[in-house]
């Protein structure tokens, strides 16, 4: 995700000179430096000794520990800090941090690689507009940013967002398997189902309607996608969904159990 996010600030004008890394494998390291010809680094400190934003892009089962290792280089000139990391709340980090810091918790999808990606972020009362606009920026570069005033929503954002490529991806599969099934080339069914998906979702995105509306522009009377949403219903396709989401969003705050104390 860092990567994702360095390459999307790069391709927006950021200088490759502005920005610096802290990676702790060797070849990562040297590999950052590479595509990227920016500043590496094998200690946080050095890394964002003069930063004005630090991402922390890191595991949450070892944010604690980077934290405390930062926490005096940053008391010192207090950057804003952005978290990507799942599960870990705000009050954690000002915990680990300082209480005194900016902090916004955003949390990007995959899709980001590619520019496409959809952030859900939330900031503590320390983010003034500048620094609200300072980190749409950063996430922006990398795709949509949506900003939440309730942190307890940033775990169904995980669930939704975070986690959504996935199911979108499981759709395609069982699309594909399906088609399989009824005797279509496997290399057919996979370009099909792969965008079928891709126009429906830029048809939800462009045309700015409901999609409740669009999936009954395309449902005919009696014809072959009612006997399809008809199947769905009838192995009620929503509590399947929602039962998902609902898993999802409880592993996030256990995340924040497990990993914040």
């Amino acid at each position: 995700m860092a990567r994702s996010l360095i390459g999307g600030l790069l391709r927006g004008g950021a200088a490759a000179d502005t920005i610096a890394v802290s990676e702790p494998n060797d070849e990562l390291r040297a590999a950052l430096a590479r595509d990227f010809s920016i500043a590496v680094h094998d200690d946080n400190a050095s890394a964002t000794r003069a930063a004005d934003a630090l991402v922390l892009a890191v595991k949450p089962q070892v944010m604690k520990t980077v934290c405390e290792g930062l926490r005096p280089v940053l008391q010192a000139h207090k950057p804003l800090i952005v978290s990507i990391a799942a599960g870990i709340r705000m009050a954690q980090l000002e915990r680990w941090l300082g209480s005194d810091l900016a902090v916004v918790r955003a949390m990007p999808n995959t899709p980001a690689l590619i520019g496409a990606g959809a952030t859900g972020a939330c900031a503590n009362a320390r983010v003034d507009a500048a620094l609200r606009t300072l980190a749409k920026n950063i996430l922006g570069a990398a795709g949509l940013v949506q900003w939440l005033d309730d942190e307890s929503l940033m775990d169904t954002v995980t669930a939704v967002s975070g986690s959504g490529p996935a199911y979108f991806f499981l759709l395609v599969e069982a699309l594909e398997e399906a088609a399989v099934a009824q005797g279509m080339p496997r290399e057919t069914a996979r370009e099909l189902a792969a965008q079928t998906c891709l126009g429906a979702g830029r048809m939800l995105r462009e045309e700015a309607v409901a999609p409740a509306e669009l999936r009954r522009r395309v449902t005919s009377p009696n014809g072959t996608t009612q006997a399809a949403l008809e199947s769905f219903g009838a192995d009620r396709f929503g509590e399947v969904v929602a039962r998902a989401i609902a898993a999802a969003t409880r592993r996030g705050s256990e995340l924040s159990a497990q990993f914040g104390d």
